[in-house]
């Protein structure tokens, strides 16, 4: 059978409007025959998002981007994609705005839910999210870090500033001459350490001989501290101190006029009648030295007594009594 031009020409026509479609749905990897399910999102910015961007569950392709397109006067942007109906999920799920890769590129990337509301259907609008990308992520650490750096970077310039002004000529003059000063006395110091190291090395013997001398008189006292821990020296103590309780107890009753030194520290009267017999016996032996004949006489033919003679610091030259009566003395004696 013979086809007319003008069937073949339609043949051809209907031929290359399916290659077209074919094509432009291979470019938008969009399936041509596959059931899907139609979802919305809405977002601030897109980031650079294409038609045709392929929307992945858990890193698995499930969709592709179908269009992009302002929402309203607000300037948000309406996104309609295509999730495959072998996966489903809540209409809780979020549609997450991610980067591709690190040099650009922007995905879609279902995060699903699981939960008690109901499943998400064809022609819903899901939850959007943008993820911050790794860029946003490096501005955002960055930023704090570059604002302390910047700070950092105007306080040292202020500080050198501060530090310019006062290193004034004269300071560094000033600065110099310490500088140089402080070298002196580090060699001054070097110096005499040199000399001390020399001392000891030079008496290293007599520095030993010292330690050992030190060493023993240590043991010596170890031993000593032995000797005073194992004798009864707190017996020793009790005893001192029970001595000078005593002690005090009988200084105690002097000083209250007790007993014979009580009284001779407290009677005025007993201390004089002693000061006086004592006086009264001196001039007694005194006398007994000067007139032993007076209480010594032995007289064979009777011979006359001698009259009586004061001796010297007798109380009876004070006495007038005494003085008027000398016969009565005379007879007394």
């Amino acid at each position: 059978m013979k086809l007319s031009r003008e069937i073949k020409t339609g043949i051809i026509v209907v031929a290359g409007i399916a290659a077209l479609i074919f094509g432009l749905s291979y470019l938008k990897s969009t399936p041509l025959f596959e059931n899907n399910k139609t979802f919305y999102a809405v977002y601030d910015n897109v980031g650079g998002l294409q038609p045709g961007t392929q929307v992945s569950i858990n890193g698995y392709n499930v969709g592709n981007v179908m269009s992009i397109n302002f929402k309203d006067s607000s300037g948000k942007l309406l996104v309609t994609f295509t999730v495959s109906n072998e996966f489903e999920f809540s209409g809780n799920s979020v549609a997450e705005l991610f980067d591709t890769g690190i040099i650009g590129g922007k995905g879609i990337q279902i995060v699903p839910v699981f939960d008690e509301a109901p499943l998400a259907k064809s022609g819903d609008t899901l939850p959007s999210k943008i993820k911050p990308g790794i860029t946003e992520l490096v501005q955002q650490k960055l930023t704090p870090l570059q604002i302390k750096v910047e700070g950092a970077v105007s306080q040292a310039d202020t500080l050198l500033m501060n530090v310019n002004q006062i290193l004034d000529d004269p300071t560094k003059k000033e600065l110099k001459e310490t500088i140089v000063s402080l070298n002196e006395v580090v060699k001054s110091f070097k110096g005499s350490a040199d000399n001390i190291s020399s001392l000891l090395e030079n008496n290293k013997e007599q520095l030993d001989s010292s330690l050992k001398n030190v060493n023993t008189i240590t043991s010596n006292f170890s031993r000593l501290s032995d000797s005073l821990a194992n004798s009864d020296l707190s017996g020793t103590l009790a005893n001192f101190q029970t001595t000078v309780n005593r002690l005090n107890g009988i200084l105690e009753a002097i000083e209250n006029g007790e007993g014979s030194l009580g009284k001779l520290h407290k009677d005025d009267a007993l201390y004089n009648n002693l000061a006086e017999a004592s006086r009264e016996l001196d001039l007694l032996l005194q006398d007994f030295r000067l007139n032993p004949k007076r209480y010594v006489n032995v007289s064979v033919f009777g011979k006359k007594q001698k009259d009586y003679t004061l001796p010297e610091n007798d109380p009876a030259e004070n006495n007038p009594e005494q003085q008027e009566n000398p016969t009565e003395q005379k007879e007394n004696q």
